[in-house]
């Protein structure tokens, strides 16, 4: 009898015990450290176990957010088949075309547009993904942004323009194109300064050449 007790007791605890492990699993915690670690088909299975693709770590950062960031295009395209927000921003108000952007990765800039990424939106510090390209990124990411019909000359609040950010940070191929693409050489921002005067602040030489070359004075 006390054998049949103890085997009773035995099985109830284990049972508690599986089932108190379940209740602490959070599948959307492991949805976005798989996002991290650019594994697109643990990812998969985890968005068919019921995963959230707008789970939210504490800075905001979705999913997508940290794929686009990473260049992870297949776990992009994962994420939006399962409905992830393209445009869900994180606290910084960055969004994945942004994170994209900034990294220089087209292929998901691409992808993002496509499924109706805005391209208009401005983060914290007012920066577009126009801007990230420009500055930051290459020109294969400004190129697709201005196909997609990104504005050459859009401005921030403190009136600064795309060529702007490409001549502080010396992007000459950036430079070229945007020029290329109807960028106003001879805008100012709200200090009253030009690309040029930007690039020459910044000892961006060969930024400076170009810029003197297209105009600018």
């Amino acid at each position: 009898m006390a054998r049949k007790i103890f085997a009773s007791f035995l099985f109830g605890f284990i049972l508690c015990t599986t089932a108190s492990a379940q209740a602490q699993r959070n599948i959307h915690l492991e949805l976005l450290s798989a996002a991290r670690a650019g594994n697109a088909a643990l990812a998969t299975s985890l968005l068919e176990e019921g995963a959230s693709p707008n789970a939210r770590n504490r800075i905001g950062d979705t999913p997508l957010n940290i794929a686009a960031r990473n260049g992870k295009l297949e776990l992009v395209e994962t994420l939006i088949a399962h409905g992830a927000d393209v445009n869900m921003a994180n606290l910084a108000r960055v969004t994945p075309l942004m994170a994209a952007a900034y990294g220089g990765y087209d292929s998901i800039i691409q992808t993002l547009v496509a499924h109706g990424a805005e391209l208009k939106r401005l983060d914290r510090v007012d920066k577009s993904a126009l801007v990230y390209a420009a500055g930051n990124g290459n020109a294969a990411s400004v190129q697709v942004l201005l196909d997609a019909g990104a504005d050459p000359n859009e401005r921030n609040p403190e009136q600064l323009t795309p060529l702007m950010w490409a001549a502080g940070y010396g992007k000459v191929e950036n430079l070229k194109l945007l020029l290329a693409r109807g960028a106003d050489v001879k805008a100012r921002d709200d200090r009253g300064m030009s690309a040029l005067a930007i690039a020459l602040e910044q000892k961006q030489d060969e930024a400076a050449k170009l810029l003197k070359e297209a105009g600018a004075e």
